[in-house]
């Protein structure tokens, strides 16, 4: 059924020709450039306020007795909800394994990261609002046809295998409860279907980023762990062990540092994110609140990530032992030890939930990436009959990775594995984004500074590598 959403402001403008082989005009749909020779489109008159964004002027119509605060604070949500979605399964798997088994050593890690979580997301919303066309759309007009194959085969491998880790967590979930994969995966395989295809999604994400917030029960049970540890062990001591690097020179550390790298900052968030502002049509002009909507959420993921590696390690690593997790029941046991049964159940909802969100999130990013390369009909406010191929691809990486997941196989391995190979693909979609940002004629004024380019390198050159060494290390056996 069709879907009711706020119109964009201003008509489509063709886009500039600033090449030799112009690019490949996209649909009128999706696609508004800038103006020849002026500014990116979107941004506020001359010498008049700055306009509403499209969703709030949509919400003030509706709402006409709401303040301006109260609105921008509902329509905010693609950069916490990619954020948040990041915390799925393979994310609360690959924490609680880091803590468990290194105990508090890659707190230091996770806290670098979120400046990188952040500066990514910031340069993915950016780019949405400036160019008002998605990642791989830019990426098939500044690079051509080939490379955009190059860049949709990356992001159709790395989303298959976080699907299967979302999966996972469904199965995990439910054999909390005795109940078999062979149930629970079908069934929340076709309700998640359902709820994309017929059903309010934007209402139903926000009840599932409701019911994640149990992943706070980390945070309780944390300081509840960490309160009851001896004198010279307590928050002073975490603290310092967060601030403080302490890295571990062996295969098992460095590999499970990528994974921690690519369940923070996964590469189908930056799709998401650009993606799902142009289909909520913020402009550069709008921009600021969507900015903050961004920081907020990487600081939150990462507070709970924190936190989850802080109950782990606090509960379950034991110094000089060889802890490790077989099954997500052993990182139960991390809520149960300091909160009782409950904190079984709380980690068994908070579970479901993230996976859910997670499961139809990233065949959305998967069927966003195609359609925009491509141009074919996009977005959620589209019916299936308007949008067939948006809602296919969609369906079919969402049953593929369902299906894979009923295969023999330890869920938690799953999420493990998943993630790290998020990590290690990670640097090639870094590295468009980092050339289409810094491009004058894609990004006009908007362009990043000199030490966001500096930090953003860093990483790019860290992780290629520490992918090298560990594909090296384990090609000689050496792992």
């Amino acid at each position: 059924m069709d879907r009711e959403t706020p119109p964009r402001s201003g008509p489509p403008v063709e886009p500039e020709n600033s090449g030799p082989n112009p690019p490949t005009p996209p649909p009128v749909s999706a696609a508004v450039g800038p103006p020849s020779g002026g500014p990116p489109s979107g941004g506020p008159p001359s010498g008049g306020p700055t306009p509403l964004p499209s969703r709030v002027a949509f919400l003030r119509r509706r709402f006409p007795s709401r303040s301006t605060l109260g609105l921008y604070m509902a329509a905010m949500g693609p950069g916490l909800i990619s954020a948040l979605a990041g915390n799925d399964a393979g994310g609360i798997g690959t924490c609680a394994y880091a803590g468990a088994k290194y105990g508090y050593r890659m707190l230091f890690l996770l806290l670098a990261v979120t400046f990188v979580l952040a500066l990514v997301q910031e340069m993915a919303a950016r780019m949405g609002a400036v160019t008002q066309k998605g990642l791989s759309e830019l990426i098939r007009e500044q690079y051509g046809v080939s490379w955009t194959l190059f860049a949709l085969l990356v992001m159709f491998v790395a989303n298959t295998a976080t699907v299967v880790a979302e999966f996972a967590g469904v199965t995990a979930a439910g054999e909390l409860f005795n109940i078999s994969k062979y149930v629970s995966v079908p069934l929340s395989a076709l309700i998640m279907y359902l709820v994309v295809t017929r059903g309010p999604f934007r209402i139903i994400e926000r009840i599932f980023l409701a019911i994640s917030l149990v992943q706070f029960a980390y945070v309780v049970a944390a300081i509840k762990a960490v309160s009851q540890q001896p004198d010279g062990q307590r928050w002073g001591h975490v603290l310092a062990q967060t601030v403080v690097p302490r890295p571990e020179m062996s295969f098992p550390f460095l590999l499970l540092c990528v994974g921690v790298v690519g369940t923070t900052v996964a590469p189908w968030m930056q799709f998401f994110l650009q993606s799902n502002m142009v289909d909520k049509g913020i402009r550069i002009s709008e921009y600021r609140y969507q900015k903050a909507d961004v920081y907020l959420g990487a600081i939150v993921t990462d507070v709970v990530s924190w936190f989850i590696i802080v109950c782990t390690a606090t509960t379950l690593y034991k110094a000089g032992s060889n802890t490790t997790l077989e099954s997500t029941s052993d990182i139960a046991r991390a809520l149960s030890i300091p909160l009782g049964q409950a904190g079984t159940i709380l980690f068994a909802g908070g579970l479901l939930a993230a996976s859910l969100l997670a499961a139809a999130v990233l065949p959305l990013a998967t069927a966003y990436t195609w359609c925009e390369a491509f141009g074919w009909e996009i977005g959620l406010e589209k019916s299936t009959k308007q949008a067939p191929f948006f809602y296919g691809i969609f369906g079919i990486t969402l049953f593929v990775g369902a299906a894979v997941v009923l295969l023999p196989f330890s869920p938690l391995a799953a999420m493990l594995v998943s993630q790290d190979l998020n990590g290690m693909l990670l640097p090639v979609v870094l590295i468009f984004m980092l050339k289409l940002v810094n491009d004058r004629r894609v990004m006009h004024d908007y362009v990043n500074g000199f030490w966001s380019n500096v930090l953003a390198w860093s990483v790019v050159t860290a992780l290629i590598m520490l992918t090298m060494i560990l594909l090296i290390t384990s090609a000689l056996g050496l792992g």
